[in-house]
C-alpha cells in the first residue's frame, strides 16, 4: 500500500498533526478527526486530491451496488472509472496549479473507514515528493472524467443514488452552505483499477 499527501508547497520537511482549519459535521463518534492528525490518501483514492486545495469538487464512480440504470445516466459507455465535477470560476485555476504529492511511510497511519483516508496522531516525514503540474492531464491519467458545471449546487441530490459520491472543499462552493460530511458510505466506496493504456 502506498499513502500520499498532496499540498501546494513544495518543501514540507516534516508534517505535524493539527486540526482540520474548518471543523466539519462528522459522523457519530467521529468528531476527533477534526483534532490534530496528519492526513494521507490511498492510491487507489488520490483521484480525490489532484486538485487546488481549496477548489470545491464533487467525484463520483460507481460501485458493485450501483444502478444500472444510474451507471448509464452518468457514464454511458465511456472509459472512465469516475467523474469529477467543479465550478467553471475554478477552471483556470485548476488548469494552472501545481500540487505536490509526497509519500508517506505507513507505519504510523491508521485507517479512518472512509474512502481511502488514513490518519496519523504523530509527526511523520515523508519519503518522497513529486510535482503534479498537469492537474487536467493527471486526472485523464487515472481514468477520471472532468465535468465543469457553473455551480455544483445541482449536484446536491447525487447522495441519494447508488453511485459513491464525494464533496470535498463545498464550503467553497456557490451557495452551498454550511461545511457538512457530503459523503457516501465508505463500505461502497472502493475505486476500480484505473484503466491501462
Amino acid at each position: 500500500m502506498r499513502l500520499f499527501h498532496f499540498s501546494d508547497d513544495p518543501a514540507i520537511e516534516r508534517f505535524t498533526p493539527r486540526p482540520v482549519r474548518v471543523a466539519v459535521a462528522r459522523p457519530a463518534g467521529q468528531a476527533w478527526l477534526n483534532g490534530p492528525l496528519v492526513w494521507s490518501i490511498d492510491e487507489a483514492h488520490q483521484i480525490l486530491y489532484l486538485f487546488p486545495r481549496e477548489c470545491p469538487r464533487i467525484l463520483v464512480w460507481p460501485t458493485p451496488q450501483t444502478r444500472p440504470d444510474e451507471r448509464r445516466q452518468w457514464f454511458a459507455d465511456g472509459p472512465y472509472r469516475a467523474v469529477a465535477h467543479v465550478e467553471s470560476r475554478w477552471l483556470d485555476r485548476l488548469r494552472a496549479a501545481t500540487v505536490y504529492r509526497y509519500e508517506m511511510p505507513t507505519a504510523s497511519f491508521e485507517e479512518v473507514g472512509d474512502v481511502g483516508m488514513w490518519v496519523s496522531r504523530m509527526a511523520v516525514r515523508p519519503i518522497g515528493i513529486e510535482p503534479i503540474i498537469d492537474l487536467p492531464g493527471a486526472l485523464e491519467a487515472e481514468g477520471v472524467e472532468l465535468r465543469v458545471l457553473e455551480a455544483l449546487t445541482p449536484l446536491r441530490g447525487i447522495w441519494e443514488t447508488s453511485l459513491h459520491a464525494s464533496g470535498i472543499r463545498l464550503r467553497n462552493a456557490q451557495d452551498w452552505g454550511e461545511p457538512g460530511w457530503p459523503h457516501s458510505e465508505a463500505t461502497a466506496s472502493l475505486v476500480p483499477e484505473p484503466r491501462r493504456p
